[in-house]
């Protein structure tokens, strides 16, 4: 047992196919950004979805937050609710345009965000809830759609992680007002590196993207030259907010497109060797998996489990502890409660009473799960683990 199986930080590797593609739009792109790749890679992007709505290519899913929570027009005061259990790009946005977060804790079995707890949190002053579709598994959109048209709150979708799941043969990032996508190494498929696309529903907000994206830039009114006054006007597309440049270049755009291309095919074979796992651990009662919401397809963007601590008296971290020292297996932590966290307890938003987030931080584990890991590996990985349970059940 000597080869270490680690955990990768790329999701997937691209096909020679792809890799020639690169190099092509490398060479030939004119320019290099802000070009025909870009607005083929976002025609296609909204294809791919397949609801009326507008994508905007932008440099991760990050910036895609940061647009749309600039969209939601916040007023001072006015709270957002966000589940703590996911990445704390989620939350950064609202938080640095000083809006009052309000943690949503988790359904502990779904792992995704809890109606019941979203209704205890809404008051007059909540004006956008944030969903995350966390590890690729569906958020309960349609009651989150019902709510919030009740309450008239701005729904957002983070499907950063699941791209391509469904929910009542829906696309995951159709069902709320604004959806942000990532690309990111870790993801599905990845824009070399880093990537987003931000999906406004309204298109009287899409309007404003393409200004906010890229440093105000527009055309002058009635130019009659293509040289004057200059190449381009620069000005708001909402009053007082400054823009940004969040811009997809050519070469990472084009290879969405194809990337896309074969979306449907890499969750295909992650859903195989999730239900693998799955199925290899159904006697293992101490480890929990994620329950999948009725009638969805979940992207598999990540393995996760509960370890129950309860059964055998061993913790999380003996479990960890096991496979890395004694079976040669990386595993890790994720999401870690973003009100634990120094940045958020000393902007005085660490104020949160999510149980069962608590608990399944504490004693949740992450298995490797990059898509391009070998069948042996794989294979070796569901044994080495197999072999750490019943060590510790001793």
């Amino acid at each position: 047992m000597e080869k270490i199986i680690n955990w990768s930080g790329r999701g997937q590797q691209y096909t020679s196919e792809e890799l020639k593609l690169i190099t092509e739009v490398a060479t030939l792109a004119d320019p290099l950004t802000q070009g025909q790749y870009q607005k083929q890679f976002e025609k296609d992007f909204e294809n791919y979805l397949g609801q009326n709505g507008h994508a905007y290519a932008v440099s991760s899913a990050t910036a895609a937050i940061e647009l749309a929570a600039i969209l939601c027009q916040f007023e001072k005061g006015d709270e957002v609710i966000i589940p703590a259990h996911t990445f704390v790009a989620s939350a950064i946005s609202f938080a640095r345009l000083g809006c009052v977060i309000k943690w949503a804790d988790i359904d502990f079995h779904t792992r995704v965000i809890d109606i019941e707890n979203i209704r205890k949190l809404i008051t007059p002053k909540t004006k956008a809830l944030m969903a995350v579709h966390l590890y690729g598994n569906a958020a309960p959109m349609q009651e989150l759609q019902e709510l919030c048209s009740n309450h008239d709150i701005i729904l957002i979708e983070d499907a950063a992680q699941a791209l391509g799941g469904e929910l009542n043969h829906q696309k995951l990032g159709t069902f709320g007002d604004f959806s942000c996508f990532s690309f990111h190494t870790h993801k599905n498929i990845s824009t070399l590196g880093e990537g987003g696309m931000l999906w406004v529903k309204d298109p009287n907000l899409a309007k404003m993207v393409p200004g906010l994206r890229h440093n105000g830039l527009r055309p002058f009114e009635n130019q009659e030259y293509y040289w004057k006054p200059a190449m381009s006007n620069v000005d708001f597309d909402l009053q007082g907010i400054w823009p940004y440049n969040f811009c997809m270049a050519e070469v990472p755009s084009a290879l969405g497109s194809a990337l896309l291309k074969r979306n449907d095919q890499i969750i295909e074979k992650r859903t195989q060797r999730a239900n693998k796992f799955l199925e290899s651990f159904k006697n293992f009662p101490e480890l929990i998996f994620q329950k999948i919401q009725p009638q969805s397809k979940h992207a598999w963007h990540l393995m996760t489990a509960y370890y129950d601590s309860e059964i055998y008296g061993k913790s999380r971290d003996d479990l960890i502890s096991s496979l890395f020292n004694t079976y040669k297996l990386k595993t890790v932590v994720q999401y870690y409660p973003l009100y634990r966290y120094p940045i958020f307890q000393k902007s005085n938003m660490s104020e949160a009473s999510c149980p069962n987030t608590d608990k399944f931080f504490d004693n949740m584990i992450s298995f490797p799960f990059h898509e391009w890991m070998s069948h042996d590996d794989f294979d070796e990985m569901i044994k080495r683990v197999q072999l750490a349970l019943i060590e510790l059940r001793k």
